[in-house]
């Protein structure tokens, strides 16, 4: 399965919960998440191809995230986005 099945399912799943979901450039900020879901307040999302992690420096740059409070997901199943929903809709 391609990454963007993921990303397609994770949007509709996202909106049909009542969020919005925004694709996210950082500049000068290599490995920060690409999207942001806004659903019950900001979570930011990287996504991937199943079975794949987050590399290296995605893993430290979402750490400093975490460490300021921020709420960081990598995803990379339709069963992670389903998870990801029930976790943030309660």
């Amino acid at each position: 399965m391609r990454e963007s099945k993921v990303e397609d399912y994770f949007n509709r799943q996202v909106e049909a919960a009542g969020g919005e979901v925004r694709k996210v450039n950082w500049i000068g900020r290599r490995g920060a998440p690409d999207r942001l879901a806004m659903l019950n307040g900001p979570h930011f999302v990287e996504m991937k191809r199943p079975g794949k992690k987050a590399e290296a420096h995605q893993a430290r740059e979402h750490e400093r995230m975490r460490k300021h409070g921020l709420k960081v997901y990598v995803i990379d199943t339709l069963a992670g986005v389903d998870a990801f929903i029930k976790e943030v809709t309660g």
